[in-house]
């Protein structure tokens, strides 16, 4: 599980936990900071899902943007949540939890995809979790990792503090965001209704069996230069720090033995194999630069591909990944990604 690791988002981003006497960039108010305690993870299934979380009855909590601090696996943690203004204690929510790529770090990850912005139009939370950093921001993608172990805990946090709706909690995130993203519907099947990698979609997870088969949109480039269209790991992402901070990716050979792996068309077809989907996919022409793949699956399970023509490791329709164009490439306009998410993200709650 190396290669999920490795590969990477916006290389030249550094990043560090947000202030807690500042405001961010984005959403209403000023960040404030809080600390949870969190229980064991919960054995929730897909049967046994409520309409609402046990935090419709908790202590109303104000709308804005806040660090929030748990323990989990004995370690702090945190994670940025967006409360949007239009937020009701008695009415459950949707939630979506976005995950940071590789670098990256969650506070500058909240102005990359600008879900909490989007969320305050459409009435949904974002929660963005904070990866392992240690120096370097990212996620262990492997299942059964304390990162994975984490954000069940980030589950467990929230539908314990906030009123949400459990059928309708949906993942996405951005290169190695995406292959937790891709990790998650594996190991959370029955909590996330939806995934939404965005320059990373992986389905041969090693040790995948999803409970479910969950839905999927997801959005490449073919000119990525961090993780390859054609497969693998990009010559871009070679000059990134190791994870441990001394030296490049380049410089580890079992690195450089993962240059080469399933492009992302068969990545794609693993997903909707797995999801029991038709072998071929409809493809549409709905831009100059972006074509649309459609899978029929049975059960709303349904895989819905944007292939972008040129396009980098980049977040489409993101202004803040348009302005370090020179590290991560194109950004496509044709389309955007929080949009065509939640469009599909409305239309897949958990059954």
């Amino acid at each position: 599980m190396l290669s999920l690791v490795a590969l990477v988002a916006a290389g030249a981003c550094s990043s560090s936990a947000p202030s807690k006497s500042s405001p961010l960039t984005t959403g209403p108010g000023a960040l404030s900071s809080t600390t949870e305690t969190n229980a064991a993870p919960s054995t929730t299934t897909v049967a046994k899902l409520a309409a609402t979380s046990p935090g419709c009855s908790a202590t109303p909590v104000a709308a804005g943007q806040t660090q929030v601090d748990l323990k989990s696996s004995g370690d702090p943690r945190w994670y940025i949540r967006h409360i949007p203004a239009s937020y009701s204690a008695t009415v459950a929510s949707a939630v979506i939890v976005d995950l940071h790529g590789y670098q990256e770090g969650a506070s500058i990850h909240t102005v990359m995809s600008a879900l909490g912005a989007f969320g305050e139009q459409h009435n949904f939370i974002t929660i963005t979790p904070q990866g392992t950093a240690n120096p370097i921001p990212r996620w262990d993608t492997a299942l059964g990792s304390k990162d994975v172990h984490f954000i069940g805990d980030v589950l467990d946090n929230i539908e314990k503090t906030l009123c949400v709706n459990p059928h309708r909690i949906f993942v996405s995130g951005l290169s190695n965001g995406a292959f937790m993203t891709s990790s998650m519907a594996c190991a959370y099947a029955d909590r996330f209704a939806a995934a939404a990698p965005v320059a990373g979609v992986i389905s041969d997870v090693k040790a995948c069996k999803p409970a479910r088969a969950v839905p999927l949109i997801t959005f490449h480039g073919t000119a990525d230069g961090f993780v390859a269209y054609d497969g693998g790991l990009g010559k871009d992402a070679l000059n990134l720090p190791s994870a441990n901070g001394k030296g490049k990716l380049k410089d580890n050979l079992q690195i450089l033995k993962l240059r080469k792996g399933l492009t992302i068309p068969q990545q794609v077809d693993g997903w909707a194999k797995r999801n029991g989907c038709d072998a071929k996919p409809t493809e549409t022409n709905i831009a100059s630069d972006v074509t649309e793949f459609v899978y029929n699956c049975p059960n709303n399970a349904d895989v819905n591909f944007y292939r972008i023509a040129g396009g980098g490791h980049t977040w489409p329709g993101s202004t803040f990944s348009k302005g370090i164009a020179n590290v991560v490439g194109v950004t496509t306009f044709s389309i955007n990604a929080d949009e065509l998410m939640w469009k599909f993200f409305e239309a897949h709650p958990l059954p």
